[in-house]
């Protein structure tokens, strides 16, 4: 009874707001039954690069800017959040915080994903690389949280010692906001984002003792661990207004393939962002990556848990965002697509986006970005052409990396994200990769995969079967590029790849 008067009262208020906090904004966004955007709230958050490879954020900022964004889209959408069945949250992943528990105050700042800073340490424990991968699905690069929580309680001073005592508390971006959303009452993660820790084993879904001790994490600071679509807590009442249930919580990559209607075995996604996510549904059973992929939670419910295997792309949009504000040669990003247009081809230029390191399939955290092929005719069209082209190339190394582990091709890719809006990108990524490229009526799959977490825990919506109707594409790229064509222009990216690796 008290079930059907939760579900039922759910469906009485008409709203899901989900909170989507990434690496350079924090976004929040209202959702009706239909799946529609009723309102958004976006603000820019600050990154520091103190110094080569480190990325920071400000925590406080962090917390801030997601407040005051959910408040704008609440207010856009000309609603309280009286009207509200659950919210959802998605985030940035791997970025790491650890805060007071007395205080809620940040010991430092905030270490981001794309942070190197640990790579050393990384090397020191290459040894134990074959443990961790067999344990966590993941491989030994400091782009996951348990290197960084090290160094922050090794370099902040008495922060050790605090940590063995129960002081100090760790999180990922989804538990900071979580702590701040329920005034501290909660402190707790979802499987998703803890998969990405290198602390969690991913067959016991649970924190690993041996995994502890060998990255000297103390259990005390970790958070506890809850489904996907479980039970967060809710909403103090002066942050919203009223308190809110909060019902789902994913990683941002989980969070998008979840946003496509990616429930079952089989399909794929990629999401562009500063990186790109390419996150393949392998069903209930774990997939072990033998071509530089990773193993990871894909998201649980009470009853259920799927895995899927992922290809993480460090650099797309960021390179883009580098050819603004680094050369200069856009005003803003939304240039890039008309630029590229301008010229037939690539004028034999490749660019290597490895800007913070190489990820999959590579995982070289010492390459560095290159351009090859440049002449006296090149251009800065040319120049923005290779930054398109080279999201399409990672993404094949990654697809028929997955084909390889996983014994089958995907059918089709679907995309989402800020560069799935550019035609000439997914275009040519449908010519590179052979295979359909299918952009959704609604693009904001992130939020829109934490809402539907949120609502279907919380009996907005019944379940998966209704959520797979509201899913629909917008639009189909068909392979088109001639296959001698598209080898040539393979074979010089690969070229360009070797030489970037081999640092001659």
């Amino acid at each position: 009874m008290a079930q059907f008067l939760q579900q039922n009262a759910a469906f009485s208020m008409p709203y899901v707001l989900a909170l989507d906090q990434g690496t350079t904004s924090s976004r929040a966004i209202v959702f009706d039954r239909h799946g529609a955007i009723r309102g958004m709230g976006q603000q820019p958050i600050p990154v520091a690069f103190p110094a080569d490879g480190w990325v920071e954020h400000d925590p406080a900022a962090i917390w801030g800017s997601q407040l005051a964004s959910a408040r704008t889209a609440l207010e856009r959408a000309g609603i309280t959040a009286g009207d509200l069945a659950a919210l959802g949250i998605t985030n940035q992943r791997e970025t790491t915080i650890v805060w007071e528990r007395a205080s809620g105050k940040p010991i430092a700042p905030a270490i981001v994903w794309q942070d190197r800073r640990t790579a050393d340490r990384c090397a020191t424990l290459a040894p134990h690389a074959n443990l961790v991968t067999q344990k966590t699905g993941l491989v030994l690069d400091p782009y996951f949280s348990a290197t960084k929580i090290a160094w922050l309680l090794d370099t902040v001073p008495a922060a050790r010692e605090r940590a063995e005592r129960g002081e100090l508390a760790f999180g990922t971006v989804d538990t900071w906001l979580i702590w701040n959303l329920t005034g501290g009452a909660v402190h707790a993660t979802d499987h998703t984002n803890a998969s990405r820790t290198l602390l969690l084993n991913i067959q016991t879904l649970d924190w690993d003792d041996e995994l502890l001790a060998l990255f000297g994490v103390p259990r005390p600071l970790l958070p506890e661990l809850r489904p996907s679509c479980g039970d967060f807590g809710a909403t103090a009442a002066d942050v919203l207004g009223r308190p809110v249930r909060i019902a789902g919580v994913a990683g941002d990559q989980q969070a998008a393939l979840f946003g496509q209607a990616g429930f079952r075995k089989g399909l794929a996604k990629n999401t562009y962002g500063t990186g790109s996510f390419v996150v393949l549904n392998t069903g209930d059973g774990i997939v072990r990556s033998s071509n530089g992929l990773l193993t990871t939670v894909a998201f649980t419910t009470g009853t259920q848990r799927a895995y899927a295997l992922e290809g993480s792309i460090f650099v797309t949009g960021a390179a883009v965002q580098w050819l603004r504000d680094g050369l200069r040669i856009i005003a803003s990003s939304d240039e890039i697509e008309s630029l590229a247009a301008s010229v037939p081809d690539n004028g034999g230029v490749y660019f290597v986006p490895a800007l913070t390191g190489l990820g999959a399939p590579y995982w070289d955290p010492h390459a560095r970005g290159a351009i090859y092929g440049i002449t006296r005719a090149t251009t800065r069209a040319h120049l923005a052409r290779a930054t398109l082209e080279s999201m399409a190339y990672q993404t094949l190394e990654v697809v028929e990396s997955m084909t390889r582990d996983a014994g089958f091709s995907l059918r089709e890719l679907r995309v989402d994200g800020g560069a799935a809006v550019d035609d000439l990108a997914m275009q040519f990524t449908a010519d590179v990769l052979q295979k359909d490229v299918v952009r959704p009526r609604v693009t904001e799959t992130t939020a829109l995969g934490a809402a539907f977490l949120a609502g279907v825990q919380a009996g907005f919506w019944s379940g998966f079967d209704a959520l797979e109707d509201l899913w629909r594409e917008e639009r189909r790229f068909f392979p088109s590029l001639p296959a001698s064509e598209r080898e040539r222009l393979v074979n010089g990216w690969r070229a360009a790849i070797r030489r970037t690796r081999s640092r001659e």
